[in-house]
């Protein structure tokens, strides 16, 4: 919205600063985390006035967490207030892209919102069943894969890009619509089982949105992408300015969320940012590179699907239990170690994501 100030300038004054991206990413950050810290007690305290008995604690899980009954949940409101607010006020809003990353934050947050409170209001960890949460993902998804290949250039559209290898491409054709709408499915979800402990969901989440942020940016200028001899995706700058909005939205909501946490995210929270990301990485083409940057949410749902592929073949666990950060709590693993050396691998594999750009 602030871009249009920009039809005031004569080219060397203020108002110039608003054609840059750079400097509407960092008005963005400070504008998502100014939002966070104004307005996350007072939601705090109208999510506790509002769930009595705060987000429903499973009884099969690591027994630590019974110590967190009656800590609310549907912290992502928080979040997704922030970001919606610095994004809107500070990015293009002729840029498609940005609307289409919207349109995939707010409907899966939408579905997460919907899953809460059907777990607030059932007084258990059974919301939305998982057919209909996964086919109301998959219709957004569709929407949004299709709508990003509209606005990709045509030598780019319904392909599939690689990373380190120069110029490969691999066209599949109107398949890279289910292709897309898996990436974005599967980012959401695995981003929702990675949400287990106190703070450990939202650092990763804004490492890769940083990463994603970092690409998105680089591919969306000529000179950048030439160097780096990359695909070029006109208009995808505009997507710094999105993540700089998550990140500021993000520790936001961290300064509540570290442990112990004062609110939970909730589906409301992971659903949508894990969305967002699919999201971004179809957007840039770089849906491999997601898995990398997004290798700890990758191993999260990996973790999980070995288990109860191996139980069902064999009745026994190949981990204590899963998903995997729930394994390391009953080896005796403290929370906060867990959480901090899961920040540390997602900050390792970010750099190594970030790395297939020059590494050609």
């Amino acid at each position: 919205m602030l871009y249009w100030l920009t039809e005031f300038s004569d080219g060397g004054d203020f108002f110039n600063l608003f054609r840059y991206i750079t400097f509407r990413s960092g008005g963005a950050f400070f504008t998502a985390l100014i939002f966070g810290f104004l307005f996350g007690r007072p939601l705090i305290n109208l999510l506790k006035r509002r769930q009595a008995n705060g987000q429903p604690i499973r009884d099969d899980g690591p027994e630590s967490h019974l110590a967190k009954q009656g800590t609310p949940t549907m912290g992502g409101v928080l979040i997704l207030g922030a970001l919606l607010v610095a994004t809107l006020l500070w990015a293009r809003l002729d840029n498609g892209f940005v609307w289409m990353i919207l349109f995939v934050t707010v409907g899966f947050g939408l579905v997460g919102f919907a899953d809460d409170y059907a777990k607030l209001s059932k007084a258990n960890s059974k919301g939305v069943p998982g057919r209909l949460r996964l086919g109301i993902g998959f219709l957004i998804s569709g929407i949004a894969v299709y709508w990003a290949s509209c606005l990709h250039p045509d030598e780019l559209t319904f392909q599939l890009g690689f990373p380190i290898f120069k110029d490969v491409l691999l066209n599949l054709g109107w398949f890279f619509i289910p292709f897309g709408m898996i990436v974005i499915v599967g980012a959401a979800n695995a981003v929702n089982l990675t949400d287990g402990l106190d703070g450990l969901a939202i650092m990763p989440v804004m490492i890769a949105a940083g990463t994603l942020g970092v690409i998105a940016y680089a591919v969306g200028r000529v000179d950048f992408t030439e160097y780096l001899d990359v695909h070029y995706v006109p208009g995808t700058g505009e997507i710094l300015i999105f993540t700089a909005s998550l990140i500021g939205g993000g520790l936001g909501f961290l300064w509540y969320n570290a442990p112990p946490a004062a609110v939970f995210m909730g589906d409301t929270g992971s659903l949508a940012l894990g969305g967002a990301l699919g999201a971004i990485a179809v957007a840039t083409k770089h849906e491999i590179v997601l898995a990398i940057v997004g290798g700890l949410f990758v191993t999260e749902a990996l973790s999980v699907i070995i288990q109860v592929a191996y139980f069902k073949r064999t009745g026994k666990r190949v981990f204590l239990m899963a998903p995997i950060h729930h394994h390391f709590e009953k080896k005796g693993w403290a929370e906060p170690q867990i959480v901090i050396r899961f920040w540390i691998i997602s900050l390792i594999l970010a750099l190594i994501g970030l790395a297939t750009l020059k590494v050609r």
